[in-house]
């Protein structure tokens, strides 16, 4: 038994395994259960958004959700019963999806999904004010490599413990290789995480896309089979008036609050005057001077070093979403960004300059590529910016902690070593 158990922990096993089940189900032998458990995104400061998903169609689901009360009464607010939203995938993929909120000043958000014959356990979300200590989990680019993403979250499993998990996952883009793939999305991002300890069911993820992660087709039939987490974030930001074409197409910037540092998030996918817009608008907010931290999240980073030679020159991916350095990070420079977040390059880079090198007192900016949870890892370099101060070419993770006025950067390989950190105090 004790070798059995320890087969079913090894990374690979638990790969193939996952593919078994998905080609069973794919030749028709399965059974009507939940095959995938509620996920949770942020929606906004206020606001969640929980997709799960079961094999055959459930009637009457619906996902009951409370809060504990403001700070300093312990008590239950009532309990709210939301209808989900039903997607039919396939004839073994159903899809069930809620957004919960508002949620106020609430410490504590409790939920579980239930229909007539299924329930799942009820899932607990820790929310922490600006002053208190906010973990975040940052992660991106494990599309693709199943069996490495295994072994960044039993890194990360390490490094957190059972006693000090982290509140929030910020996932950079790219969770898997091909959003069209039912596959893809089980076996390289839904299988994983829950064999990594179902963080997914409690701390909500803070989602900035990749290239892989979504359908950009503006049709109904689109292949956004799991990525319309932020459907009517607008709204319920209360930034306006959400712009989804045939109800399907969904924006995916906006802002939101990780205790002391506000966030930008931003689709490098989809760049629109209504992108730009918005992010001069809330460079310039109130909110996001006025925060302790200011962060960008974007998938694509303004400055790229390691790619494929050959795509790079020949087939012009140099040029590649040029608008992000061109266009946007002078906006971030001008405007008093501390830190600029990316993936999409496999590998780890951390670099801080000023934000304007022709001023000594600009401040400073640190821009850090964080695309190491799984993917093939880019090894060759193609261009020189002679702006990190650390460069690590193996796969990883990074902790963030924001607590009041200081911001703490720990980077990690997978076996646990610190690769890099840096602290920014204010």
């Amino acid at each position: 038994m004790c070798t059995l158990y320890l087969m079913l922990q090894d990374s690979q096993v638990q790969t193939l395994l996952s593919m078994l089940l998905g080609w069973l189900d794919g030749q028709g032998f399965y059974v009507c259960k939940i095959r995938k458990l509620p996920m949770v995104y942020e929606h906004g400061h206020e606001h969640y958004y929980v997709v799960w998903e079961t094999s055959c169609p459930a009637n009457g689901y619906s996902l009951e959700w409370w809060t504990d009360d403001v700070p300093g009464n312990r008590s239950s607010t009532s309990h709210h019963f939301v209808k989900a939203l039903y997607k039919m995938i396939d004839k073994s993929h159903h899809r069930y999806s809620v957004i919960i909120g508002p949620v106020g000043l609430a410490t504590k958000v409790h939920y579980r999904t239930t229909s007539h014959s299924k329930a799942t356990a009820q899932y607990s979300i820790t929310r922490r004010n600006e002053t208190e200590l906010t973990r975040v989990l940052v992660i991106a680019d494990n599309q693709n490599g199943p069996a490495e993403f295994r072994k960044v979250l039993s890194g990360i499993r390490k490094h957190y413990g059972s006693n000090n998990v982290p509140d929030v996952i910020l996932h950079v883009g790219d969770g898997l290789q091909d959003p069209r793939k039912l596959s893809d999305w089980q076996n390289q991002l839904f299988s994983p995480l829950e064999d990594g300890g179902g963080y997914q069911h409690r701390l909500p993820t803070v989602f900035a896309p990749g290239n892989h992660d979504h359908d950009k087709a503006r049709t109904p039939n689109n292949a956004n089979l799991y990525t319309d987490m932020y459907h009517g974030i607008l709204m319920t930001d209360g930034l306006g008036d959400s712009v989804v074409v045939n109800g399907i197409y969904h924006r995916f910037f906006h802002t939101t609050s990780l205790g002391s540092a506000r966030v930008i998030v931003l689709d490098s996918e989809c760049p629109s005057t209504e992108q730009s817009e918005f992010l001069e608008r809330e460079l310039q907010s109130e909110a996001f001077q006025s925060a302790r931290f200011r962060i960008v999240a974007v998938h694509i980073p303004p400055y790229i070093e390691f790619w494929n030679p050959y795509t790079w020159n020949e087939r012009g991916e140099k040029h590649w979403r040029e608008h992000i350095r061109l266009e946007y990070d002078p906006l971030f420079r001008r405007h008093n960004v501390d830190l600029v977040i990316s993936g999409h390059q496999h590998n780890y880079q951390r670099g801080t300059v000023q934000r304007d090198p022709q001023l000594a007192d600009s401040g400073s900016i640190t821009y850090a590529i964080v695309g190491g949870a799984g993917g093939e890892l880019d090894l060759e370099r193609v261009e020189n910016w002679k702006m990190y101060n650390v460069t690590y070419l193996d796969h990883h993770f990074v902790s963030l902690e924001v607590e009041n006025r200081q911001l703490r950067w720990l980077a990690k390989n997978k076996a646990g070593t610190v690769i890099d950190q840096f602290n920014i105090v204010r």
